[in-house]
């Protein structure tokens, strides 16, 4: 069975950060706070300018919606590493169901397929002779 793989946001570097901050709805300056609490990283240009990618953004609204309900910034950290632990677990989680289907369908082709079980009432009276 073909394994499918979820497909999320672009992960290349588009938007510098005036459009970055415009598309999450923030100041620049907040993305550049974001950046060196860690809980973006966006790529660099060759110039060294940030390039915010679809990820990225999609991460950004994740952050404001999460600030917005009150949380800090180190709980909102916490939230993002704790999300991308579920998302790694339920994707291995997958992947380990898919070799146990895989396992059971190599065990039934095993059987012997001439051997049928039959329960004792089932069977002949035998005669005492």
């Amino acid at each position: 069975m073909a394994r499918v793989i979820p497909m999320g946001p672009s992960t290349k570097g588009l938007y510098f950060i005036s459009v970055a901050a415009e598309l999450a709805g923030v100041h620049p300056q907040t993305l550049r706070i974001y950046e060196r609490k860690g809980l973006v990283g966006p790529a660099r240009s060759g110039g060294g300018n940030r390039r915010y990618s679809d990820a990225d953004i999609a991460q950004l609204r994740r952050i404001q919606e999460l600030t917005n309900a009150g949380v800090s910034l180190e709980g909102v950290k916490r939230i993002l590493d704790l999300e991308r632990d579920v998302l790694r677990l339920e994707l291995e989680l997958e992947s380990l169901r898919e070799d146990v289907r895989a396992a059971i369908e190599r065990t039934h082709r095993l059987y012997r397929r001439d051997l049928v079980p039959v329960r004792a009432e089932h069977l002949p009276a035998r005669r005492r002779g």
